[in-house]
């Protein structure tokens, strides 16, 4: 299979229509961005720090922040069991905005093994949710999985080769397109993925991609997307291959609250020119109008994007409006789904208008782009 796997081959992360969604209340309306990689599901996003609450829970903060930036659409990533359930969880309550995964990320594979139940019921548990969530239109991929080899001493490479094996097989079972992991594995990850590739006509995306050109292009020619972040942009070498990424087949993400984007990183220089974040201050002085210091937001996405394009020399619209067409899983929102996903989203605005956290107009304009 080469790159030329057709668009509409392809999976849809993202599946209420763009016509039904909300727009920014930014300078232009029509500026609308999706973070297709974002762990909302932490607890960092409630507040809790290194197992501690250092602050208020400021979930609604940081969706509003994402929303003023032009966020459409968020894939909220599951990486065991549970984050899969609190990811569909946000999906419900942000219907049209938030979407899940469901899947356990290879450093967690040992959960498999010390499930109370065994592993085949931890695997029919899984099965269960992504096809239930999947259905109902909150899970759009099957993932986080894949391989870790740099960071063995949380999952040996053995137990990470069987079960990221065996969750291919459900995400072949279920007809899902995969969200995928891969650090310094690309052998093994590509072997696995090759096996089972007539399978797998929705193919997916290999999510906060820092892998070498031949390794981008393997996964590009094999039909998948390429998701990059801050990490995937650190160094001159990562911008090379960035630069290569065929833009049909590029997705943008912050994997927040990770792969922030920093002075450091050779990307920086592109950067500069994307609209301005809001300020960030340290966990102990939190405020609901504030970023957390080395806490990366969905809100970030704007320079992810206005990297990408000075990376690759193109523009800035033709980055961010790549997921409009990218990830065509299923319709799962009907026209009356959609009205109702609308009328939930706008319940949360009001909410947060009466609880003077948007001092803005309202976010969700209900006009069509």
């Amino acid at each position: 299979m080469n790159s030329s796997h057709t668009a509409t081959q392809r999976a849809d992360l993202l599946p209420v229509d763009l016509d039904a969604a909300p727009v920014t209340n930014g300078a232009d309306p029509r500026v609308r961005y999706a973070d297709i990689g974002i762990n909302l599901s932490d607890p960092i996003f409630r507040g809790v720090h290194h197992g501690k609450q250092a602050h208020e829970d400021d979930l609604q903060h940081v969706i509003k922040r994402a929303l003023e930036a032009g966020v459409r659409k968020m894939m909220v990533t599951g990486s065991d069991l549970q984050e899969s359930k609190n990811a569909i969880k946000l999906a419900d309550e942000y219907p049209g905005l938030c979407y899940a995964t469901v899947g356990v990320h290879p450093c967690s594979a040992k959960s498999f093994e010390k499930y109370p139940d065994g592993p085949d019921a931890l695997l029919a548990e899984l099965k269960r949710l992504a096809q239930e969530s999947r259905d109902s239109g909150k899970a759009t991929a099957f993932g986080e999985i894949g391989l870790d080899y740099d960071r063995l001493q949380l999952c040996d490479m053995e137990t990470q080769l069987v079960y990221f094996a065996k969750q291919l097989d459900l995400a072949v079972e279920l007809q899902m397109p995969l969200f995928l992991h891969s650090r310094a594995a690309a052998s093994d990850f590509e072997r696995l993925l090759q096996e089972r590739l007539d399978k797998l006509p929705k193919r997916g995306c290999v999510h906060s991609f820092t892998g070498t050109l031949g390794e981008m292009k393997a996964m590009a020619d094999m039909g998948f997307d390429i998701g990059i972040n801050g990490c995937s942009m650190k160094t001159e070498e990562n911008m090379a291959v960035v630069k290569e990424v065929p833009l049909e087949r590029l997705q943008i993400e912050t994997d927040g609250p990770w792969c922030d984007m920093r002075p450091s990183h050779a990307s920086a220089q592109y950067a500069k020119d994307a609209p301005e974040i809001p300020k960030s201050v340290k966990k102990e002085k939190w405020s609901a109008d504030a970023m957390v210091k080395g806490r990366n937001e969905p809100c970030t996405i704007p320079r992810v994007a206005y990297a990408v394009a000075g990376v690759k020399g193109v523009s800035v619209e033709e980055v961010r409006e790549q997921y409009v067409p990218t990830f065509d899983l299923v319709r799962a929102c009907s026209y009356a789904n959609s009205v109702q996903c609308m009328a939930k989203l706008n319940t949360h605005v009001r909410t947060w208008r009466t609880t003077s956290i948007a001092q803005t107009a309202p976010l969700w304009a209900m006009r069509a782009v």
